[in-house]
């Protein structure tokens, strides 16, 4: 008894979790949503706005600037952080995202918006990448799935209502009220920021050695996770532009609750996907969440039934909501902290492509085959997506310590 008693008294205890809602990383989402909030206000809202001045033309080159100027600042911001840190690249992307916005309503002309979106999708991507990398280093590692969860979460809601709203607003009380407050929103983030860790490395060696964007997609470990999840992104891309079209017979609000059960599916399933990943592993979940997302689209290729249209919606959501959380967290895993920033950009990269690619592919492929062929062929075209993924599953095994 008493050998027992003291076998017990020397077991190690379990080491204790990190706290993961620090006071640094609550500070972080401040400025989260603030930058959520000014992007999300005035992406459906400005295109309405030009539209006035330059009729649909306008409003498509309005959002294709903004779109264009964001994945060209997603390219060069890791270099910015890497040099100067992670706070004063944040606040200039926070200041070039809202102040352009208080201006947008001095002139109607169609120049002056795409100029305007111009340089705040320059912003949005500054902010994205050195935001990403900074919120990346203030989560701990043992608990980095659910932290990036968690992070989805908070970026996630405001663009939920920020998004409806900003059109919403711009009915009732013009759009420039809605401008300004969304200039409003950013700027004032900007006050959050100097409080934050900086990130910037002690030894300049390191900021120089981080990854450029190049060698992150040259290297296997970073760009097979990005290919996979780039794929599930085209098929979110599709369902957003295309559920619409492709179910305009079915009975009214079945559109609506598709398009709702998508968002909740996926929040849900990056919340599940990133507490199971940090506790059992998360590379384990990137071919689920690649098979849920093509299941799901097949399902949907049933657009004469509701019942499938819904259903298929929510089990693609739960997909990309583990690919979303799986692939990040992997790709954060893999890469020194000197490169976190680079990571941010090539993730978001295979999300802006991937939805780009999606929508514009899908459209030539519908008006040939009709959209059920047209579901059910992306469907399959995303298990060209398995390759990558079971190879980096392998790769990683086999160079684990035996």
């Amino acid at each position: 008894m008493t050998t027992s008693a003291n076998s017990r008294a020397q077991a190690p205890a379990s080491a204790p979790r990190p706290p993961l809602l620090t006071r640094a990383l609550m500070l972080r989402f401040v400025s989260m949503v603030g930058a959520s909030v000014s992007f999300y206000l005035l992406l459906s809202t400005v295109p309405a706005y030009a539209g006035t001045a330059g009729g649909g033309g306008g409003a498509g080159l309005a959002t294709g600037a903004l779109m264009f100027s964001t994945v060209l600042g997603e390219l060069v911001s890791p270099r910015l952080v890497a040099r100067h840190g992670n706070r004063r690249p944040l606040m200039a992307g926070l200041f070039l995202l809202g102040a352009p916005a208080l201006l947008l309503t001095v002139s109607h002309g169609l120049v002056w918006i795409v100029a305007v979106c111009l340089v705040r999708g320059l912003g949005f991507a500054v902010t994205i990448v050195a935001g990403g990398a900074m919120t990346a280093a203030l989560i701990p590692a043992k608990r980095r799935g659910e932290g990036l969860a968690l992070v989805g979460v908070v970026g996630g809601v405001p663009s939920l209502v920020a998004l409806p709203l900003g059109l919403w607003l711009a009915r009732h009380v013009g759009y420039g009220p809605v401008a300004v407050t969304a200039g409003a929103a950013a700027l004032a983030a900007i006050a959050s920021v100097p409080a934050l860790p900086d990130g910037r490395p002690e030894n300049p060696e390191a900021g120089r050695s981080a990854l450029g964007m190049t060698a992150a997609l040259r290297t296997p470990a970073l760009r097979r996770p990005s290919l996979v999840f780039a794929t599930t992104a085209l098929a979110a891309g599709i369902l957003v532009t295309f559920l619409p079209l492709a179910v305009s017979s079915a009975p009214a609000g079945v559109v609506a609750v598709a398009l709702l059960v998508q968002p909740a599916a996926s929040t849900a399933a990056r919340w599940v996907a990133g507490r199971h990943g940090d506790r059992h592993g998360t590379a384990r979940l990137v071919v689920p969440g690649l098979l849920l997302s093509a299941a799901g689209v097949l399902v949907t290729a049933a657009t004469v039934s509701p019942v499938a249209v819904v259903a298929g919606s929510a089990l693609f959501g739960t997909g990309f909501g583990i690919a979303q959380n799986a692939t990040l967290t992997l790709m954060y895993t893999r890469a020194a902290r000197s490169s976190y920033g680079t990571v941010t950009a090539v993730w978001n990269l295979a999300y802006d492509a991937g939805m780009g690619v999606g929508a514009a592919g899908f459209g030539l492929l519908a008006g040939r085959t009709g959209y059920a062929w047209a579901f059910t062929l992306t469907a399959a075209a995303m298990l060209l997506a398995l390759g990558p993924a079971l190879r980096d599953g392998r790769v990683m095994s086999e160079s684990r310590p035996r």
